[in-house]
């Protein structure tokens, strides 16, 4: 497989460190509100590079982080007057219902800042006797010059940094390039913990690295993350970990690109920010993981209503052929294939082949869906005047096995399996409501379901439970 590495600009051969497992760390959000579009880009992209991986036969050591302690959850603590656990706990809650709606995949470890303090301390100890942090008034700085490589990520050198570096107000640095590793308590309701500096909370840069040695080692195969995050906080983890390890953090650098809204930069002030929870209200999660990877993740994407609608429309079609597929593998010709189903099965087993090499080319979802299209006309012209059981079956097979990978088509299904039967037969009494026009009862079943955390989505192949 061929990936692009941020750090040396260039396509290059991926070779894991340990052929057996894969070490992958992919930057997670700061729980203080629902996720929005762009933060779902990442989570959605490197979350197909794992399945992908996996589906290769590998092993993956996936960690995605929670940062539950931060200036932000802070302040919104205070203006709900609860604790800023309260904040943390609540969003990753949140977090984690907008992740089954895109159908993510649980990280093996999803760590919290909160939950390794003592790892984070015990870092920044090393750093400071190693002369590349210093106390100053109870906050901990990294000076930056100290660390050679600085800049080697995001292409930028010290001299450009300096020009507009800025000391920010209660800050006590020697020099305005260096970024906080711990911070002082600066008043009695912040969090904070005991350290060898006093009172206080890890920065927000440091977090990752104490975390990724704790939980991959020393040296990782891939550091992955939203293109905004490569400078400062990623190029921070870099001057950190190798001056607190004098080894290479990571062998590869993989950066998703920007998502417009309607060709505009997504900002609060343009009221053109989204949330995944917004979007949810009028799209389902599967067609906005189908959106996000119908580009390639390096390339920007815009996010627009006539987007989502091609989106909407190009998954009907794919489940189309799935359902198609499923009845004639029910209700299909006995026997098995015909001479000229195993010829047009020779044929279709080259799409396998094809759709791994766009995922090679550096994760290229958007040629492997359309490999996917190529299929579904290929599966579409053998079946159209009928099919065997068998023939069905392996196509149906196929395609789901591709789609899988993308997570979405069959594999998206599987967040269903443990529906209990009492919710299944209040769908199906929905249904026969809606039908009999007796919508004050189906509207009712809708509350019950929303109570249960659950809701209906009326899809040309008939209702879809969801979780909210």
């Amino acid at each position: 497989m061929k990936i692009y590495n941020t750090m040396t600009r260039k396509k290059e051969d991926f070779v894991p460190i340990d052929e057996n497992e894969i070490r992958m760390y992919v930057c997670g959000p700061t729980v203080y509100n629902y996720i929005h579009i762009g933060n779902a880009r990442p989570a959605v992209v490197f979350d197909t590079l794992r399945r992908y991986f996996e589906y290769k036969g590998k092993k993956v050591k996936y960690i995605q982080n929670f940062t539950d302690v931060d200036d932000k959850i802070i302040n919104k603590s205070r203006e709900e007057g609860v604790s800023a656990k309260e904040i943390s706990e609540r969003y990753i809650g949140e977090y984690f219902k907008d992740a089954d709606s895109l159908n993510l995949e649980r990280a093996t470890v999803h760590p919290k800042v909160t939950e390794n303090i003592d790892e984070i301390i015990r870092f920044v100890k090393v750093l400071v006797e190693k002369g590349y942090a210093y106390e100053s008034e109870g906050d901990v700085y990294y000076s930056t010059r100290k660390f050679k490589g600085y800049g080697k990520l995001s292409g930028q050198n010290i001299e450009e940094l300096e020009a507009g570096a800025r000391v920010s107000i209660g800050e006590v640095k020697r020099d305005p390039l260096d970024f906080a590793l711990w911070k002082a308590q600066k008043a009695p309701d912040e969090p904070a913990w005991d350290s060898p500096w006093g009172p206080g909370r890890p920065g927000w840069h440091i977090e990752c690295s104490a975390m990724s040695n704790k939980y991959l080692g020393e040296t990782i195969d891939i550091h992955a993350g939203g293109q905004d995050l490569a400078f400062p906080h990623h190029e921070n983890e870099i001057a950190q970990s190798e001056a607190y390890t004098g080894k290479t953090f990571a062998n590869y650098w993989m950066h998703n690109a920007y998502i417009t809204i309607d060709n505009e930069k997504m900002s609060k002030s343009k009221g053109n920010f989204f949330t995944v929870r917004d979007i949810l209200k009028e799209y389902t999660g599967e067609e906005i993981r189908f959106f996000l990877l119908s580009g390639h993740y390096r390339s920007p994407i815009n996010f627009s209503r006539d987007l989502m609608i091609q989106s909407r429309s190009s998954l009907a079609r794919m489940h189309h052929a799935e359902e198609n597929l499923k009845h004639l593998k029910q209700h299909g010709l006995d026997g098995g294939m015909t001479e000229q189903e195993l010829s047009n099965w020779e044929k279709m087993t080259s799409f396998r082949s094809r759709f791994d090499d766009a995922m090679e080319d550096d994760l290229n979802t958007a040629d492997a869906i359309s490999v996917v299209f190529e299929l579904i006309r290929e599966i579409n012209t053998a079946v159209r005047d009928g099919a065997s059981r068998e023939f069905a079956g392996k196509c149906l097979g196929l395609l789901e096995e591709l789609t899988g990978v993308l997570g979405i088509l069959g594999d998206s299904s599987k967040a269903d399996d443990d529906i209990p039967e009492e919710i299944t037969a209040l769908v199906q009494e929905r249904q026969e409501a809606r039908k009999a026009k007796n919508f004050a009862r189906a509207d009712e079943i809708r509350d019950i379901l929303r109570e249960k955390g659950l809701a209906v989505e009326d899809t040309p192949q008939g209702p879809k439970i969801v979780r909210l």
